[in-house]
């Protein structure tokens, strides 16, 4: 096991490359608060696998588009691990493929709430507590965003293509803001990867369908991703802040 590297919250960590994201970390020394909304069981599989490697981790429920759940998954985490170092903004959402013209008011409240509002207060709690402005020392940020934010989802979902979009920009300001803080910002724009989100937009074999658009001609892995995000979080990358990886496949 590497060496302690402090505290990393990963939101939405029960699946998918949240959980990839959770135990690659504990791997590579961090210490995970694996966040969870609904998912309980997920979420301690993925710690259950992460103590059976040896390394350390809780799973905290929270309800990311709820103020007082972001700063409560904050505070526990920091109780429980210690230094929060670093915050991974996973947890995301998107509903069934349609056109615009057929969507609700409602569901644009729903996605945004989860895919921006939850990413802006978790790095928020989380600048609060890393930067030197604030005593802190320092920390990285990593924002999961989407190769839907340069592509569109037209036909499927271009609310939540737009939600990404949000997430792209959110991490270019906040990385010149805190970038004297001791904060490092930077996103990974997944594309067609192999999760259980493609069955919430109502077709789980979507990766297969849509692969033969991809130069590579496959669907990713969520441990694809979450390497990338791991090597933004590294001292590899210390010079790296306001910067994209895309993963994939060349889409």
């Amino acid at each position: 096991m590497a060496a302690d590297r402090g505290a990393l919250i990963v939101t939405g960590a029960s699946r998918g490359i949240g959980a990839a994201t959770a135990q690659l970390a504990a791997q590579q020394g961090f210490a995970v608060a694996v966040n969870y909304r609904a998912d309980r069981a997920g979420a301690e599989e993925v710690v259950a696998a992460i103590a059976a490697a040896g390394g350390k981790a809780i799973a905290i429920a929270a309800d990311v588009a709820r103020e007082k759940d972001v700063a409560a998954l904050f505070e526990e985490a920091a109780a429980k691990l210690g230094y929060v170092a670093a915050l991974v903004n996973n947890a995301g959402i998107l509903e069934r493929q349609t056109r615009l013209d057929d969507m609700e008011a409602a569901r644009f409240e729903r996605v945004f709430a989860t895919n921006v509002i939850g990413s802006l207060l978790c790095a928020r709690e989380a600048v609060r507590r890393m930067s030197t402005r604030h005593g802190g020392r320092g920390g990285g940020i990593v924002n999961v965003s989407s190769a839907a934010s340069r592509l569109g989802s037209p036909g499927e979902y271009v609310d939540y293509a737009a939600s990404k979009g949000a997430i792209d920009t959110l991490t270019i300001g906040l990385a010149k803001e805190v970038a004297e803080d001791g904060i490092r910002v930077n996103a990974v724009r997944p594309g067609v990867i192999k999760t259980g989100i493609h069955a919430t937009g109502g077709e789980p074999g979507r990766v297969d369908r849509v692969k033969h658009s991809v130069p590579m001609k496959r669907g990713g892995e969520a441990i694809e991703v979450a390497r990338a995000i791991l090597w933004l979080l590294s001292d590899e990358a210390s010079y790296t802040t306001g910067s994209f990886i895309d993963v994939s496949g060349g889409r």
